[in-house]
């Protein structure tokens, strides 16, 4: 009798017989997920936006959730796990709170020690959470990353619906598709590619921020409104001194119009698990990751950021890429929304060899490809180029440290 049929690609054999067989899977799947933006969303027991953030996909059933809260949000805020507590009793018929809502520590240290991730894990497993329950994830961008990887290698992905409370988990982080945590000494080594079940921006969370952690998340609205948006530049620009004040509009529009940029590129760039070698969002990025780790992470990602875009905008004047006006403008508005642009980690050395020039080749290989690098050609366009000349590099370094004087990040 004959074999039946088969959709298999049979490779010939010179021979006459088969060498192989090959069926090419291909199926695609369609991500959403709604950015809401909002006030007092626990805080006032009307405010319907998170039963709609868990409940959106099957309205008609009861939903299980657990709330994972940043230790010093909590201490900022401390009536918060209460609150969601009675939000929950509140909403009853179509919220179960599984556990009461659980402490976690935030900041880049909980991002460096595994013990947390692991706990965070256990924690999940004791509450009984399935991949339709969902974790609900309070904090800034060092706990929604590693709590995000927790819940996307617990069930192969459990559901998780943020609420970050940085600008720059508001503007960048909180709205993107990824999850990591450090290890083995190179900054989110470990992670995945995991876009959250939706987003809640509660600008609440801004107004009690100190000014430091205030303007450190504006330097992500100056990267991509430098490299994708000249009317967003021009408007940061001609609000500066509004926005380094904490004026509650100017943070309002800056957050929103930062974030709907970074979901644009994601939803709109053609690579948004970035299976490329080029990452435009990462403008700035290749020197802020080494001067987190070099400083400690006393630097705050966005102050890192702030000098990392300073410097590549430097090196783009010499490799005559850039104006030098276009440079000096975006210098001056890092400058007037409050940020130091040299760090002494920039003048470390082994050697000969400044230690930050190491951060190009753990740049490349977290790309997994060649080296890509986004510069500025122009405000409101960037370039990509594929090698970095170490000396145009020192060079754009010693002109920060010329002009530093005494504005040293800490």
């Amino acid at each position: 009798m004959p074999l039946p049929a088969s959709k298999s690609q049979l490779s010939p054999d010179p021979g006459g017989r088969s060498a192989g067989a090959m069926t090419m899977q291909r199926f695609s799947v369609p991500f959403e997920y709604p950015v809401y933006f909002g006030r007092g969303l626990l805080s006032d027991p009307g405010n319907l936006l998170l039963l709609q953030a868990i409940c959106r996909r099957e309205p008609e059933r009861r939903h299980r959730f657990v709330v994972a809260i940043d230790q010093d949000v909590a201490a900022a805020h401390p009536r918060l796990p209460a609150a969601f507590e009675r939000y929950a009793r509140r909403h009853r018929a179509a919220l179960e709170l599984a556990a009461p809502p659980r402490l976690v520590p935030g900041g880049e240290a909980c991002k460096n020690d595994p013990e947390q991730l692991f706990a965070l894990q256990g924690w999940l497993q004791h509450c009984h959470v399935d991949r339709h329950s969902c974790l609900v994830i309070v904090g800034g961008g060092a706990l929604l990353d590693m709590a995000g990887f927790a819940a996307a290698t617990t069930h192969r992905g459990v559901r998780v619906v943020r609420m970050p409370t940085t600008v720059l988990a508001q503007n960048d982080s909180g709205v993107g598709v990824k999850t990591a945590i450090n290890a083995f000494g190179a900054k989110n080594f470990l992670g995945a590619f995991a876009p959250p079940f939706a987003v809640l921006n509660d600008y609440d969370f801004i107004a009690s921020l100190p000014r430091r952690d205030r303007i450190a998340g504006i330097a992500e609205a100056v990267k991509v409104a430098a490299i994708r948006d000249r009317a967003f530049f021009d408007w940061l620009d001609a609000n500066a001194e509004a926005l380094a004040a904490g004026d509650d509009e100017a943070m309002q529009w800056m957050i929103r119009r930062c974030a709907e940029l970074h979901l644009n590129h994601i939803g709109q760039g053609g690579d948004p698990f970035e299976f490329g070698s080029a990452r435009p969002l990462d403008f700035g990025h290749w020197a802020a990751h080494k001067l987190e780790a070099l400083s400690g992470y006393a630097l705050r990602h966005g102050e890192a950021v702030a000098i990392g875009l300073a410097l590549d905008c430097r090196y783009a004047v010499l490799a005559g890429l850039l104006r030098e006006a276009a440079q000096l403008s975006l210098h001056r508005l890092l400058q007037r929304l409050g940020f130091a642009l040299w760090h002494p980690a920039l003048d470390w050395r082994d050697g000969e060899r400044r230690q930050l020039l190491a951060g190009l080749d753990e740049f490349r290989e977290h790309l997994g490809g060649e080296l890509t690098i986004t510069l500025l050609q122009r405000l409101g366009q960037g370039v990509e180029v594929h090698a970095i000349d170490a000396d145009r590099m020192n060079a754009a370094i010693d002109w920060l440290r010329d002009r530093s004087d005494d504005h040293v990040a800490a």
